[in-house]
């Protein structure tokens, strides 16, 4: 049986927020512990394009265990 593409986009999406909270998290812990003092951007843009990419293949792999 196959997904509609829109539940599968809705995964993705959802995917994506979960994994960019989880990252967030991290990083406000890790501030807050003192562990990180400063953050370049690359480094933040490197994270989000993380993020996307494993979200994107976390609801593709979902979508196809349907």
């Amino acid at each position: 049986m196959s997904s509609s593409p829109n539940n599968v986009g809705i995964s993705i999406l959802l995917y994506i927020i979960g994994i960019m909270l989880v990252l967030m998290a991290v990083l406000i812990v890790l501030k807050g512990l003192g562990v990180l003092t400063t953050l370049p951007n690359y480094v933040i843009w490197a994270l989000l394009l993380l993020s996307v990419g494993m979200g994107i293949l976390g609801g593709l792999r979902s979508s196809q265990r349907r």
